[in-house]
């Protein structure tokens, strides 16, 4: 403020000295002076658009028409009418109070949360907003999925598009605590040797249960691999009431007898429907497209350490939908707590990295 004052001082004393020199011409060349500067004003107040006063220039025009009285005022050709004074006070008054505003809509998400999910997006290129969404809420950041679908489409990341459900899946949403689903799927080594791992999945809880890994199945084996699930269930078997599976040959009256045995009902899936069993389906997609279509299995002993470290990760940290962005082995634990400025968030790796885990720390 102190140098605005010495630069109007030093202006004002400029102009005054401007004044002054007049005195020493004669009358008819100052007033010849005056009529050129008349014509001047007359034509400046002609032109479109009108000049713009500098805050200087308003200072010097505001001082002088206090000298000059109300009578003359409205003689004198001005650029300037009194009523722009008063609106250059007026605009004074308001700059001094006025109050910072911010910018009118949501505010912006913090800087770190941006950069958390655009890390998330790049370490994991499968990854679509609502499996960043649910890894988030893991985390204890509650952040909205659309927020999420908003700042990878800033940081020009293309998020993965929705599923729509259809008749079949809500039935299967409605009944999912009393339906079990199993499945065979093969998985073929660096040597073509193919190995057939059956599995059972619950679609309440959506947890996968291995049962077994062979290049030979038959349907006494699968018969087995289904006594020996039901034994590990124990009194949780009670509880289910349907099983869902599709019409391969290893399936065998003696398979499906296991189940009747305790009440189940068995559910052959239609020919050529894999949306019947679309759950079972989906753990088979979500396991070549994670795990094994980008590895080279060995053999028998590097395809069990994968299957097995794959189906800890899906069962013990991976996020489902269905069951509010939660794995399905910590449906029972308490919700995580809510992530603060301090918190960190660490990245553990499976299978040599090819699968990254989140989890925070303060």
């Amino acid at each position: 403020m102190p140098v605005v004052v010495i630069q109007l001082i030093y202006l004002l004393a400029c102009q005054t000295f401007r004044w002054l020199a007049p005195l020493a011409r004669s009358d008819a060349s100052k007033d010849t002076e005056i009529l050129m500067l008349r014509h001047q004003l007359a034509i400046a107040r002609r032109a479109q658009p009108r000049p713009r006063f500098s805050w200087s220039d308003r200072a010097v025009m505001a001082a002088l028409l206090r000298i000059v009285s109300k009578q003359r005022r409205t003689q004198v050709a001005l650029l300037v009418s009194p009523r722009s004074v008063l609106r250059w006070h007026a605009r004074l008054i308001a700059w001094k109070w006025a109050y910072p505003s911010r910018r009118p809509g949501r505010p912006p998400k913090p800087e770190a949360l941006r950069q958390l999910v655009a890390r998330l997006a790049r370490e994991n290129p499968g990854w679509g907003y609502r499996r960043i969404h649910g890894e988030l809420l893991g985390l204890g950041r509650d952040v909205a999925a659309s927020t999420i679908w908003s700042i990878l489409k800033q940081a020009r990341i293309d998020p993965s598009p929705r599923r729509v459900d259809c008749s079949w899946a809500a039935f299967l949403k409605a009944q999912a605590s009393a339906i079990v689903a199993t499945d065979l799927c093969h998985i073929d080594t660096v040597f073509l040797q193919r190995w057939i791992v059956p599995f059972f999945i619950d679609h309440g809880t959506r947890q996968v249960h291995i049962a077994g890994i062979t290049r030979h199945p038959t349907g006494p084996w699968i018969t087995q691999q289904a006594r020996n699930y039901l034994m590990d269930l124990g009194d949780h078997a009670k509880s289910i009431k349907f099983l869902i599976r599709d019409r391969g040959a290893y399936f065998t009256d003696n398979f499906d007898a296991v189940f009747h045995a305790i009440g189940v009902h068995v559910l052959p899936t239609l020919p050529r429907v894999p949306r019947m069993n679309a759950i079972a389906e989906r753990w088979i997609g979500s396991r070549r497209r994670e795990a094994t279509d980008r590895i080279l299995i060995t053999g028998e002993r590097h395809l069990r350490l994968v299957v097995s470290e794959y189906t800890d990760h899906y069962n013990q940290h991976r996020p489902h939908r269905t069951l509010g962005q939660r794995a399905p082995d910590r449906l029972t634990e308490p919700e995580p707590p809510t992530a603060t400025d301090n918190t960190r968030v660490l990245r553990r790796d499976r299978l040599g990295g090819l699968i990254h885990e989140y989890t925070q720390v303060a």
